[in-house]
């Protein structure tokens, strides 16, 4: 990636100033927002396009190998964000999607290629995440003090969210008034939107985190992610709190995607019904960022996260057995805001208990831990539904979730880890 010659401008950042009220963190979140947004619009064309251009089987192998290269090449991009810095790599990374984006849109406005192009976009935009978002998880830390990493924590889930929630219309609004070509046009436009605001992003001189040493530099690649992954696995909050997040995205991910189509078709709810549900969901979480946005901190983080894990872990077992729509909108919202907030509070740690030079391979291991780990439970419990039923299922599930909270709260370093105040 040529992403080495882009301009770094190195300038201090005021310190103590609010995350919300600081021009180089809202370029950032804008950016970041307008990138995210683009991906929705993006995901909804590509499967659309391919809907239009084969089967079902077909279309949802389109879809999916995107996830093949991201999982695989994951921890090299973690390398690459450390190697020649985050911010220059998200350039060039959304420069790259977006080049690739419009040129799939352009051809298709003047011929109909069929799969093979699309299938080949979805390898490009695969193969580009993997690098982009170990990046994404280094950049705050090189933008802004440490004191603020949680509050900008926060403001990333909200900008998700936002993703999420315009996104989809968009998409829909593209194809509507000019097809797939369209809707590529526009998640083209909407990722180029991010290129000069993150020109615009003043990077701060790294500091080693407390009581953590700087990494030694010059070695080869290999030699770095070596290096990573012994940093992470020697490290006396990271290790185990990467293997919290494990367990509980392996009894969050299956239940809330696969399963709760399944229980949706069960109780007789329905799309719309399902639809309520997850909208539910997205509320929770999303008021659990802005509680974590306007507060800045949480105190005892630690034993909070582990908390908030065990009591999601219960929710979502509670959710296969509520009664009603109704009850399970609410149970899911429960859901959301719990599961939001433990996801956020482990985010936050991840990003103040790390060595910013070390960033890039940290969020690497944990995209990999999300993106390749947890949605291997998607095809268990649909299995285990078929044979069970979803009440035992979503129970079990819960159970390993709520393993993850047990560790946080057994591991006595991660249990009194705190966010800086």
């Amino acid at each position: 990636m040529t992403t080495a010659s882009a301009p770094s401008v190195r300038r201090p950042v005021e310190a103590g100033r609010p995350a919300h009220r600081d021009g180089n963190v809202l370029r950032w979140i804008g950016a970041y927002t307008a990138s995210m947004i683009g991906d929705n619009v993006f995901f909804l064309a590509l499967s659309w396009a391919a809907v239009q251009s084969g089967t079902p089987a077909q279309a949802g192998m389109v879809t999916a190998v995107s996830a093949i290269p991201r999982t695989l090449l994951m921890l090299g991009g973690g390398v690459i964000a450390d190697r020649f810095g985050p911010r220059r790599v998200v350039i060039g990374s959304d420069a790259v999607r977006c080049a690739a984006v419009l040129t799939v849109a352009a051809v298709l406005f003047l011929a109909d290629p069929g799969l093979w192009l699309l299938a080949v976009l979805a390898v490009v935009f695969g193969a580009v995440d993997a690098v982009f978002m170990p990046a994404v998880g280094a950049l705050p830390a090189r933008i802004t003090t440490r004191d603020q990493l949680a509050r900008v924590q926060g403001m990333r889930g909200l900008a998700i969210r936002l993703a999420n929630v315009v996104g989809a219309p968009l998409g829909g609004l593209g194809v509507a008034l000019g097809g797939a070509a369209a809707a590529f046009a526009l998640a083209g436009l909407l990722i180029a939107v991010s290129v000069p605001l993150l020109v615009l992003v003043r990077i701060r001189d790294r500091a080693p985190a407390p009581d953590e040493g700087a990494p030694a530099g010059g070695g080869t690649p290999w030699q770095d992610l070596r290096d990573g992954l012994r940093y992470v696995r020697g490290h006396r909050v990271l290790a185990p709190l990467m293997l919290a997040i494990v367990l509980g995205d392996l009894g969050f991910v299956g239940p809330l995607n696969i399963g709760l189509t399944l229980l949706a078709d069960e109780r007789g709810w329905g799309a719309s019904g399902m639809g309520w549900v997850l909208a539910g969901f997205g509320v929770g979480a999303g008021v659990s960022a802005l509680v974590l946005t306007v507060r800045g901190r949480l105190p005892h983080a630690g034993r909070l996260a582990a908390v908030t894990i065990l009591a999601g872990s219960a929710a979502i077992g509670t959710l296969a057995q509520v009664p009603s729509l109704l009850a399970a909108v609410g149970t899911a919202l429960l859901v959301g805001l719990l599961t939001g907030l433990s996801g956020a509070l482990c985010g936050s740690l991840l990003q103040t208990q790390s060595d910013p030079a070390y960033l890039g391979r940290v969020s690497a291991v944990s995209g990999v831990v999300s993106l390749g780990l947890a949605p291997l439970s998607m095809p268990l419990s649909a299995a285990a539904i078929g044979a069970w039923g979803t009440g035992p299922v979503f129970v079990v599930s819960a159970a390993i979730c709520g393993l993850g909270g047990v560790l946080a709260l057994a591991v006595p370093d991660l249990r009194r880890a705190e966010l800086p105040g």
